[in-house]
Order: C-alpha cells, then sequence, then structure tokens
C-alpha cells in the first residue's frame, strides 16, 4: 500500500483527509512544514498532500526544499486559499497539482490516483 504524507496543522482537516485516504493508502502526518521536510529525509513516503499555510514552514518553503532532493515526487497544494495567484505560487513552488479547500472526496482520490498510480 502506498504512503502519503498528510502535511497538515488543522486537526479537523487532517481527520478528513484519513477518512478519504483510510481505505487505499497509509497516512502519515506532519503538522508543520519543517516535519514534513523531515519526514520525507526519513524515506518512505509516495506522495506528499501539502497544506499551504502551516506554522514554523509554510507548505511553499518546504516544497522547494523536498524539490531539490526528491524532484519526481508528487506534491499536491491543498488550500483554503483559492485563488489564481495561489495556485501560481504552489506551481512555481513545485507542486505537480492542487486541491481547493473544502475538498471534494471524489475530486481528491482522483487527482492523487493521477500521480500515485503511475
Amino acid at each position: 500500500m502506498k504512503t502519503i504524507l498528510v502535511a497538515e496543522d488543522n486537526d479537523g482537516n487532517y481527520i478528513l483527509m484519513t477518512y478519504i485516504l483510510k481505505k487505499n493508502y497509509n497516512i502519515v502526518r506532519a503538522v508543520n512544514g519543517q516535519e514534513a521536510v523531515d519526514k520525507i529525509a526519513e524515506g518512505g513516503i509516495d506522495m506528499i498532500l501539502m497544506d499551504i499555510k502551516m506554522p514554523i514552514m509554510d507548505g511553499l518553503e518546504a516544497t522547494k526544499i523536498i524539490r531539490k532532493d526528491h524532484p519526481d515526487l508528487p506534491i499536491i497544494a491543498l488550500t483554503a486559499n483559492a485563488y489564481e495567484s495561489d495556485r501560481e505560487s504552489a506551481f512555481e513552488a513545485g507542486c505537480n497539482d492542487f486541491i481547493a479547500k473544502p475538498v471534494n472526496c471524489q475530486t481528491t482520490l482522483d487527482i492523487i490516483a493521477k500521480y500515485i498510480n503511475k
């Protein structure tokens, strides 16, 4: 079973993501960008769902750092900031795709499958 790192500081959003993902994927949590960077360095992660607004280090900065050593790791931005400028910032940082909150279960699973089941 593939493992997805959910980088999300909000407990409610994390619980929702586990509900959506738990049947098909192993789930690991990071509560901030620095923790996401550290967990990726440990290995065993197949994809990241990266919240953009997090404490200590935001998702954009974490994505830039992770991209340096893991250029092929799928990183999906997961954010309530759904403006076009936010989408562009996510892609510029190195995200492969973008999911706006509140998430749609089927859309989320479809986007994940597009990258993780290659």
